[in-house]
């Protein structure tokens, strides 16, 4: 080799040396799309833009697709929307899992083409096959475990990604991460936790304590916060803050022998971090647990309690998840997963617990055919609320609930609006309250919320940002938007909307934000979305008015200004309608020391339907004590006072007894032993034809 080639040798080695890695190791692929983030709403994004021609690559960070819905949400929360405009790939999606039982011989209680309000659920394992299949159909390519490193971009153009194997380049990218990942990395404007009231005019921003004070103490003899309590400082009541609505995880569960896997043990159990919720339970209080959603298979759907004080979410320890790096998310993690072992391991173990509650979480464990991969452990953590971006239009309470029509909608959305607690405050009074709570905001007298327009503003960045991304999950709105937008059906047909929209643009060659939306509008009624805010049917009687007079009521009716009343209640008319003028409650005091105590006499003797009108909620008592005593006859009824009434109706039957026209009827309601408000409005006494 001549000198002249052997320094041309050396420079060459030297150059490469100097080269940046990236350049020397990763391949660069190219799409039309790159969706970033294999949630719903990522693999919707994905098959939409392939059906509209593009080549579409899906990026997973983790090796799991499919985000909650394949990880353990099996109950689908479109029974509180207005279902005929839950339509497009979310509508094909659960058509195709029904097909799926339906071709091995298995009913469902449920028929997808039927737009009511029924409970659609499915096993995790269905919704992977589903969704994997319908992916390979579209000829979407899947990569997995490509965790985002860092973004290139050309002005306010993504270029390409790099991930921690590989680099790939787009026309148009569609960042449909639950965290917002790929958006922060762009440099597009973001926030997280939660608006003061005054921000965006929200009444239902700042600070929330729906489910009031537990009467425990929160802090041990040295004054120090008790575990899972947060803190003692919640800030003011105006006020917005950087805290987000607590993550959990969905657990899919089984009683039988045949499929059950014990749950495994933690790491470490303290029985000393769970001293709040055995005070509690101690104190009288029954709302802790885990919400069991009955699921094909013989299994169960394991969730938070929105209305529980204690359950599976581990207030707090979510903060700073969408921030970090996968390091710190997997820590975060598995501090879920173990607190998660551990809290099943009090409820089956601890004396506090009542025995029955014991008996019923011991009988159930993890399913050996959901999983594999994880031992049986759900993959993915319910990411409820992550960064959201401060796009083209922020959806706030105003255009959810005053005005919803938008020229350029992209989805309908209607489920209430619905946040899960943010902080756990220790007062120094003696008490402990949950906050940040919003439990369900629904159309009076039907079980979804308002139906409004998502703009195609709220998925699009400013131009100046970023002018080839689109973000239909971490999308521009305030908390209180998020907390109805939040959910996986709307998240499915944000990112159905998103994939179209991004294939166009990828098509034409334009930005996203210069994508003509009539243009945009035609392709997503091709694809089967609905855009038309839904006109809904008449409820069968006016639930309205404010006040219902006793004597428009058939059969008799006793108001709460008929009762004798001993103990301490208190007057409102916060829920409406109600009998007369408004109703009492007991302040969730649950003393036993409130009671009221009816007397009459029946015109006829024989058998009476006794019905009950009230108000209900999340946070009512469960167990309400009646007791009704007549002519030597006497029943004990307890009610739950958190199931709706029958739709329409002004009362729920909690009963029928046979009265005596001879003797004097005594009918009396307490809160001894109760949790939550006991409610007393009326009661109704319909004659039952023998």
């Amino acid at each position: 080799m001549n000198f002249s080639r052997l320094c041309y040798t050396a420079v060459f080695l030297l150059t490469l040396c100097l080269l940046p890695q990236r350049f020397l190791f990763a391949e660069t692929k190219s799409a039309d799309v790159v969706v970033y983030g294999a949630t719903p709403g990522g693999f919707c994004a994905a098959i939409a833009a392939a059906r509209e021609g593009a080549t579409v690559i899906l990026l997973e960070p983790t090796s799991h697709v499919g985000g909650v819905n394949t990880g353990g949400l099996s109950f689908s929360d479109s029974n509180q929307t207005v279902r005929s405009t839950v339509m497009g790939l979310f509508d094909e999606w659960h058509r195709r899992i029904e097909d799926d039982y339906r071709s091995r011989g298995v009913e469902l209680p449920y028929d997808v083409s039927v737009k009511d309000n029924s409970v659609w659920t499915y096993e995790p394992h269905v919704a992977m096959r589903v969704t994997l299949a319908m992916l390979k159909e579209a000829g979407v390519e899947v990569v997995t475990q490509r965790p985002l490193k860092s973004v290139r971009k050309e002005g306010a153009t993504i270029v390409e990604i790099e991930t921690a194997d590989g680099n790939f380049a787009a026309r148009t990218f569609v960042d449909a991460t639950y965290e917002g990942d790929l958006m922060a990395a762009a440099g597009v404007a973001w926030t997280i936790g939660r608006e003061g009231k005054a921000d965006f005019g929200e009444s239902l921003a700042g600070k929330r304590y729906p489910k009031g004070k537990m009467k425990i103490s929160g802090f041990d003899d040295q004054g120090n916060l008790l575990p899972l309590v947060t803190t003692s400082d919640p800030g003011g009541e105006n006020a917005g803050d950087d805290r987000v609505m607590v993550y959990s995880f969905r657990l899919c569960l089984t009683s039988d022998p045949a499929n059950r896997v014990p749950f495994p043990k933690p790491d470490h159990y303290d029985p000393a971090r769970f001293e709040a919720v055995r005070r509690y339970a101690k104190s009288g209080g029954t709302r802790f647990g885990i919400d069991l959603y009955p699921l094909p298979g013989n299994k169960f759907d394991g969730n938070n309690s929105i209305g529980g004080q204690f359950s599976l979410g581990l207030v707090g320890a979510c903060n700073g998840w969408s921030e970090a790096d996968a390091k710190r998310r997997a820590e975060i993690f598995e501090a879920h997963r173990q607190y998660t072992l551990e809290f099943y391991q009090f409820l089956t173990t601890d004396p506090a617990v009542p025995e029955a509650m014991r008996k019923k979480y011991a009988a159930l464990g993890l399913c050996r055919d959901e999983f594999a991969d994880t031992e049986h452990w759900p993959p993915q953590l319910y990411v409820r609320e992550g960064r959201r971006m401060q796009g083209m239009h922020v959806v706030s309470q105003d255009d959810i609930l005053e005005n919803p029509a938008k020229d350029d909608p992209i989805a309908v959305s209607s489920f209430p609006i619905d946040s899960h607690d943010c902080q756990r405050v220790a007062f120094d009074d003696g008490t402990v309250a949950d906050e940040g709570t919003i439990f369900p905001v629904r159309m009076p007298g039907r079980r979804h919320g308002y139906a409004y327009h998502i703009p195609y503003g709220a998925i699009l960045p400013h131009g100046k940002e970023c002018d080839n991304l689109l973000v239909p999950v971490a999308l521009s709105c305030t908390h209180v938007g998020i907390s109805s937008i939040r959910v996986e059906p709307t998240w499915m047909i944000l990112g159905q909307s998103a994939g179209i929209a991004a294939a166009l643009a990828a098509k034409d060659g334009i930005a996203v934000q210069k994508l003509p939306y009539e243009r945009l509008k035609g392709r997503l009624l091709e694809q089967g979305q609905v855009l038309d805010l839904p006109q809904l049917p008449e409820l069968p009687k006016p639930t309205t008015m404010a006040s219902i007079p006793k004597k428009s009521l058939p059969g008799i009716v006793l108001d709460d200004t008929d009762a004798k009343l001993t103990g301490d209640w208190s007057h409102s008319t916060n829920f409406k309608p109600n009998v007369e003028r408004g109703y009492l409650h007991d302040e969730a005091a649950g003393s036993g020391g409130a009671v009221a105590t009816f007397e009459l006499k029946v015109p006829k003797s024989g058998k009476y339907q006794v019905n009950m009108a009230y108000s209900a909620h999340p946070t009512r008592a469960k167990s309400v004590p009646v007791v009704i005593r007549s002519g030597g006859n006497e029943v004990r009824w307890t009610v739950d006072q958190t199931k709706p009434l029958p739709s329409g109706s002004t009362f729920r039957e909690i009963g029928k007894i046979s009265l005596s026209a001879n003797s004097t009827t005594v009918i009396s309601i307490r809160n001894e032993g109760t949790d939550g408000f006991v409610i007393l409005d009326a009661l109704q006494l319909l004659p039952v034809e023998p």
